[in-house]
């Protein structure tokens, strides 16, 4: 019976221990699946991959890698003279000081084979040195091909091959809602993609640009991602980011592109021209007011009230006076001093344009025969 029952016992002991040997090393021998260390609940794990076969439903991973090669890292860098260096007693006191590098941080979008890059004027303005980073690695000098401070745009030229390029999609289509991507280097980390919505369409009055028409967005924008890329959801060009409103410096959730319609205006002109060829008329406008209306004694409650008029200028060589509120310009409505500087820039120097003016309480069709505009200082900004 002893020797029965030592088998048994002897028995019942290797089943035991072969069970959990095999529980521990082959659990799916017994149906199960493998046990985490410290664990008792049962995980089932996918097989590992290193990149999914196709993008998981909702993911902009298409238009992001479809842009993304054609957005750079801007790096400048400009001598800084200390504005006493030249005086004798500032250099017996404190030794000569030289001049010292200042270094700038922007992004910005090749929209050509031929190297040509769009950018922000601010990005690359009094650089003396500029080098653009590819997201491929390569790294070459650019050149400053004409800047629009007026629009906060500059063009740069590459000389490299095979370049990526972006598609330039159609601004004039963007709706509120929409989805985007904005894509730069903030801060020099690296290439960063983030993602929002369009927030608003023709953002003005905001004291950024003299010609405001901006794109806004919740899309992440901050230091470094000045003249990178905005993008829809297929990867074309919708704008370039210029510019954040912040009380920290970074990113808030509001953040302002220039539309790429007005960007390939600008590109068109630089590379034609050399310059961007905008019209002007040479007269002061203001909103119309209800104290301006009385003051000139107009009756009209929309348009723009002309408060001074320049002498031999082209308005007042068309006759327009002080007092005149304009409310068409070339057959289309100006509700605003933005929307005038608007439709004025864009008229071609030379042609005349039949503007519709009330004055007093009479409609007039006056025709201005537009000047080429001024070149104007660049606005201080908030940079993105």
């Amino acid at each position: 019976m002893k020797r029965t029952w030592l088998l048994f016992s002897q028995t019942v002991t290797i089943l035991v221990a072969a069970y959990f040997v095999v529980a521990t090393l082959k659990p799916e021998w017994l149906g199960r699946g493998p046990l985490r260390s410290g664990s008792a609940v049962a995980l089932f794990e996918a097989p590992s991959e290193s990149r999914r076969a196709e993008p998981a439903p909702g993911s902009l991973s298409a238009a992001a890698r479809k842009a993304a090669p054609a957005v750079v890292s801007i790096n400048t860098s400009k001598a800084v003279h200390h504005p006493r260096s030249n005086d004798p007693w500032f250099q017996f006191f404190f030794g000569d000081q030289g001049s010292q590098a200042q270094t700038g941080l922007g992004s910005g979008v090749i929209i050509s084979p031929s190297g040509y890059i769009l950018t922000n004027n601010h990005v690359v303005d009094g650089a003396d040195e500029i080098e653009v980073a590819l997201n491929d690695g390569r790294r070459t000098s650019g050149k400053i091909i004409g800047t629009d401070p007026e629009t906060d745009l500059a063009i740069l030229k590459i000389d490299l091959d095979k370049l990526p390029v972006i598609v330039l999609g159609n601004s004039d289509g963007l709706l509120v809602g929409d989805q985007v991507l904005a894509i730069g280097n903030p801060f020099g980390v690296g290439q960063t993609v983030t993602s929002g919505i369009v927030s608003a369409l023709g953002r003005n009055q905001l004291g950024i640009n003299t010609f405001e028409n901006f794109i806004q967005t919740d899309a992440a924008i901050n230091p470094g991602n000045s003249g990178g890329a905005l993008v829809d959801v297929n990867g074309n060009l919708l704008g370039i980011n210029t510019a954040i409103y912040s009380r920290s410096g970074g990113s808030m959730g509001i953040g302002f592109a220039i539309p790429v319609s007005t960007a390939k205006q600008v590109l068109e002109g630089i590379v034609q021209d050399g310059q961007v060829r905008r019209g002007w008329i040479g007269v002061e406008p203001n909103d119309l007011t209800p104290e301006l209306a009385e003051t000139f004694g107009v009756k009209a409650t929309r348009g723009v009230i002309i408060t001074g008029v320049l002498q031999n200028g082209p308005g007042a060589q068309a006759g327009l006076r002080p007092g005149d509120v304009i409310t068409q310009v070339g057959g289309k409505d100006v509700g605003n001093v933005s929307e005038l500087l608007t439709a004025v820039s864009a008229l071609k120097p030379g042609p005349a344009v039949p503007f519709a003016v009330l004055r007093h309480e009479e409609r007039t069709d006056v025709n201005v025969t537009p000047g080429l505009r001024p070149r104007q200082s660049p606005v201080r900004r908030q940079p993105g």
